[in-house]
């Protein structure tokens, strides 16, 4: 059973910089930079003809490219954060974009995701870091000054069996060139 999601690939450029935001973090698992990517849709594990569904349902999207940009660097959990992100700064076409993936998922009896969507890319898990700890080092990165990058296609990707981070595969990749549906 593969486990998958839809995502948006990061550009080596936007990766590079982000990769420098890495160390001096006590208790982080630092994510590997070519495993950067924001994720539009969880998925999960499902079956191979589940899987072949949703990549024949992502070809009927139809979106056209859009700019992204790095907010700023945070985290998600408290008592203790578990995460360190990079959080992109929302738009209308992000969000329809994911809108419509979510739709997507539904429309195949797919769950609804129960989370609110927050498009970030993850830079580290953490294990055993408090709340100083990620205050000092959030502090010490300064504000993060990345120049926003062009999304032209998503992807779905596959996450190969392991403790999280990675690796990631691209299954598919689909092109974002016509029309807002």
């Amino acid at each position: 059973m593969p486990r998958i999601f839809t995502g948006i690939e990061i550009p080596p450029a936007t990766r590079d910089a982000l990769a420098m935001l890495r160390g001096g973090l006590p208790g982080a698992r630092w994510i590997d930079p070519e495993n950067y990517h924001l994720t539009l849709r969880f998925v999960g594990d499902v079956d191979g003809r589940t899987a072949d569904e949703i990549a024949e349902m992502l070809s009927l999207v139809q979106r056209q490219p859009f700019q992204l940009e790095v907010a700023g660097v945070g985290f998600f959990g408290s008592r203790p954060p578990h995460a360190l992100i990079a959080r992109m700064v929302p738009s209308p076409e992000l969000s329809e974009l994911q809108a419509e993936h979510e739709r997507l998922m539904q429309r195949l009896g797919l769950r609804p995701e129960a989370r609110k969507y927050a498009p970030h890319v993850t830079l580290a898990r953490l294990r055993r870091t408090n709340e100083k700890q990620m205050a000092s080092h959030l502090s010490e990165q300064g504000g993060v000054a990345i120049p926003p990058f062009s999304v032209d296609q998503f992807a779905l990707f596959s996450a190969r069996e392991s403790v999280g981070g990675g690796p990631y595969f691209v299954e598919a990749a689909y092109p974002l060139s016509g029309e807002a549906t």
